[in-house]
């Protein structure tokens, strides 16, 4: 059956048995539901309702993981279960990553042993999948810890893409200035979280100041034309989340989720997952999503799944 034709028939298994991509997926949050109550015995349950803040998804993810992502063997269970959910939701290219600081606590700083265990887990559970490895940095970290960080990382020709997230407001883009030359120079693909809680202007200002291939959300750009051209004369890929940004209530209905403003204007948009296991969010429900909600057409939404599945 064809991508459109399942969207029109509410065909979510036909839907996932299309290829996709899942260039926005935060491992630790991003695994298959099933695959954890399996192996690990963790039976998580999504939020039911919008949340407000940042602070509330945390409290969330204290509260049902309790801890498991802090030890060593939680961690590699967690990134087999990110496979398993891609396998299971038809994602033929998969970006996840692990944060810098995470080398230390798990991976006993070696950067050869954490990429054993992310390519271990592609190779056993999702070897058809072509997995893009990012290197994860937390806005909220000093600049100096973060490049006593990097310093393991630079030069590992394993790694895809570098991305910036957490806290827009915790400390000025600029700041992240020099990082963001150095992943240019190592080949790295650029990309940082910005325009989920700010505006339109810091978006057009990472994009600037970091030399960003693409933007992990980016939906506020859709409030300013002028930012909106920007970003379409720059080829600026935006990777869009449309059930996070609801259930954190940064969009009031999916019916009305910018993302059909921004595609519609020209910009290279791409839909994935988030956080699955906190959102219920894997690629093909979200298509589905924005299908029933009338907020784009079938035809519409599969051009963007082979979008997703170019490279930029």
């Amino acid at each position: 059956m064809e991508f459109t034709d399942a969207l029109i028939q509410g065909n979510l298994e036909a839907v996932r048995s299309c290829p996709k991509a899942d260039l926005h997926n935060h491992f630790v949050l991003g695994g298959s539901r099933r695959y954890l109550r399996e192996h690990a015995g963790k039976d998580i349950k999504p939020i039911q309702r919008p949340i407000h803040s940042m602070d509330e998804m945390h409290a969330w993810s204290a509260k049902n993981l309790d801890g498991f992502s802090d030890t060593a063997e939680g961690r590699r269970m967690l990134i087999r279960a990110a496979f398993a959910q891609a396998r299971e939701d038809g994602v033929t290219i998969l970006e996840i990553g692990e944060d810098v600081w995470g080398l230390g606590e798990f991976f006993h700083r070696n950067i050869e042993e954490l990429v054993e265990a992310f390519e271990t887990a592609h190779r056993e559970i999702a070897p058809g999948i072509e997995l893009r490895l990012q290197i994860g940095l937390s806005r909220h970290c000093e600049i100096a810890y973060l490049e006593d960080c990097l310093s393991h990382f630079w030069g590992c020709k394993a790694f895809y893409s570098i991305d910036l997230y957490g806290d827009e407001l915790a400390q000025p883009i600029e700041n992240f200035k020099a990082i963001y030359r150095r992943a240019k120079a190592e080949g790295l693909k650029t990309k940082a979280h910005v325009g989920e809680w700010g505006t339109a202007e810091d978006v057009h200002r990472a994009v600037e100041c970091l030399e960003l291939d693409e933007v992990q959300h980016g939906i506020a750009a859709a409030e300013d034309l002028s930012v909106i051209r920007f970003l379409t004369e720059n080829h600026i890929r935006l990777n869009i989340t449309p059930t996070s940004n609801y259930l954190l209530g940064r969009v009031r209905d999916l019916q009305i989720h910018p993302i059909a403003k921004l595609y519609r204007s020209g910009i290279d948009v791409t839909i994935n997952s988030d956080d699955a296991l906190i959102f219920d969010s894997d690629v093909s429900k979200e298509y589905l999503r924005l299908y029933q909600s009338g907020c784009l057409s079938s035809e519409e939404l599969d051009d963007i799944r082979k979008n997703g599945l170019k490279s930029v």
